[in-house]
């Protein structure tokens, strides 16, 4: 069964005739008719019956019409699909990321991709590490991915810019009171909101620390970088968070790194870039470029 001969059996269907289809259809009648017959035999029983002033649909090819106008409807609405997607009218685009870029980096780049292809959907799958932002993206199951530079990755990527890491001081914390970046050693006694085991920013949390040569000790944990700034902010500990999600009114009390602790971002995909990634990799690449801060660690 084709395509072909779904819509020759609907055209005569429709014209009652296999004179004025093939005349519709431009094709020669005996051709028309083959294609029908083949389909008939296809499907097991004959579709039309040939009278004296036409055809006229038998009691399969009633039951079958319906089901054939339904199918050539949505054949239609496939190839319009694939269209608008090649051509960004339409589509979707399912963006895996981590939880902290979701809320800091990715936003304004979603609105800026939005603007320019305003008919493509957006689906965003937040993870919190890493390791299981990479899984799903090579298992299929996200588009692209949006997060940190995976080490040796061996599909498509789109390196972008580096996302520093700042503190956020308890307001009666001697060094909030203080201007300038601050020294990690100089927190080494200090308390700290620290990330649930297995989230991607305990480890840098964890790296950081152990780089200026302590561990630190956990007042509470949590599994939002949003939370961590609130709960430092109300004095239960320091908090090391992405620079991106500190909001503007607690800006105050957060503090850059003497030695800036940074990781690269990059979009990347399993095996090709669609044109809807490709666009999206395009705005990202041109939006999002800060450098790589002097004296910064790298976290990778």
């Amino acid at each position: 069964m084709t395509l072909r001969q779904v819509s020759y059996f609907v055209a005569v269907a429709e014209a009652g005739s296999f004179t004025v289809a093939a005349r519709r259809l431009r094709i020669a009648q005996p051709s028309l008719s083959q294609q029908v017959q083949a389909l008939e035999h296809d499907i097991g029983a004959a579709l039309l019956e040939r009278t004296s002033r036409g055809v006229r649909l038998t009691t399969a090819g009633r039951e079958v019409l319906p089901e054939a106008r339904a199918m050539l409807a949505a054949a239609q609405r496939a190839r319009l699909a694939a269209r608008q997607t090649e051509t960004l009218e339409g589509g979707e685009l399912e963006i895996a990321t981590v939880r902290s870029l979701a809320v800091g980096v990715l936003p304004p780049l979603i609105g800026e991709f939005r603007t320019r292809h305003g008919g493509v959907r957006i689906w965003l799958r937040e993870f919190a590490h890493r390791d299981h932002l990479n899984a799903a993206v090579w298992a299929g199951q996200s588009d692209i991915a949006f997060g940190p530079r995976p080490s040796g990755w061996p599909g498509p990527l789109t390196a972008l810019g580096w996302e520093e890491f700042a503190l956020i001081l308890p307001l009666d914390d001697p060094l909030a009171a203080t201007d300038g970046p601050v020294n990690l050693r100089h927190l080494a006694d200090r308390e700290w909101i620290l990330y649930e085991p297995g989230h991607g920013l305990d480890d840098v949390v964890l790296f950081a620390c152990a780089t200026a040569g302590f561990t630190p000790r956990a007042a509470m944990r949590t599994g939002q970088s949003e939370a961590a700034v609130r709960l430092a902010a109300s004095g239960l500990g320091v908090a090391m968070v992405p620079v991106n999600v500190v909001p503007d009114q607690l800006a105050k009390i957060s503090r850059r790194m003497r030695h800036p602790v940074v990781r690269e971002l990059a979009v990347y995909t399993r095996t090709q870039f669609s044109p809807a990634a490709e666009a999206f990799a395009g705005v990202a690449a041109a939006a999002y470029r800060p450098a790589r801060p002097p004296r910064s660690i790298v976290f990778r």
